[in-house]
């Protein structure tokens, strides 16, 4: 049977490991394509087209805009930035696993519009207290950066109901082999199957 494709979205606050979880999953599942998005601004030093964003003409945005091809966009400082459906479209039909790492108003967004084919996770740390710890011991942001951080996780934690599966994130081995089950079982859901076709073929027709 062929594998179907299928979309993985991953929400939680920054600070609870989904970067660290998700490079366990690339080491155990094939076939899988991390969305990234796409913008008109120019590339920083270091940056890579296809790698970091895709990065387009502010006519050609425009265009697909005009044309229905992003699932969002939302235009910030003069530039326009958005998730491209046609990557994702290709992936999918490749068969491949599509991997999200949004907010919780992108989940609604992307859940609304590809709903048959979403599988979602959200994952948190066990406590704020425990969030708030790993923010300040990576030592990358400054005090308010981390305090609004903090108050995002604060509204993010009141929609984790509307997500499929909860992964608390308090040991390592345990989130990530639960986060590479959900994986997998993402894409042999049932309605990822054409009902027809596969009782047709299920009966010998």
């Amino acid at each position: 049977m062929d594998k179907k494709g299928a979309i993985l979205i991953l929400s939680g606050p920054s600070g609870c490991g989904k970067s660290t979880l998700l490079k366990k999953v690339y080491e155990n599942i094939e076939d899988y394509y991390f969305s990234i998005s796409t913008t008109t601004r120019e590339p920083r030093e270091g940056e890579q087209n296809g790698v970091d964003y895709f990065f387009v003409r502010k006519e050609d945005f425009e265009e697909d805009i005009k044309n229905g091809q992003f699932l969002e966009w939302a235009e910030v400082h003069g530039n326009y930035y958005g998730t491209s459906l046609k990557p994702i479209k290709e992936a999918l039909s490749e068969g491949k696993l599509v991997i999200f790492d949004i907010d919780v108003q992108g989940h609604e967004i992307v859940r609304k519009k590809l709903e048959k084919v979403v599988t979602s996770v959200f994952i948190t740390t066990p406590s704020l207290d425990e969030l708030e710890r790993r923010l300040t011991n990576r030592d990358t942001d400054t005090s308010a950066v981390i305090a609004r951080r903090i108050e995002n996780a604060k509204y993010e934690i009141k929609s984790f109901q509307k997500y499929d599966y909860f992964i608390e994130n308090d040991d390592l081995e345990k989130a990530s082999n639960e986060l590479i089950s959900i994986a997998k079982i993402a894409r042999i859901k049932s309605k990822l199957f054409d009902k027809d076709e596969l009782i047709k073929n299920w009966l010998g027709n």
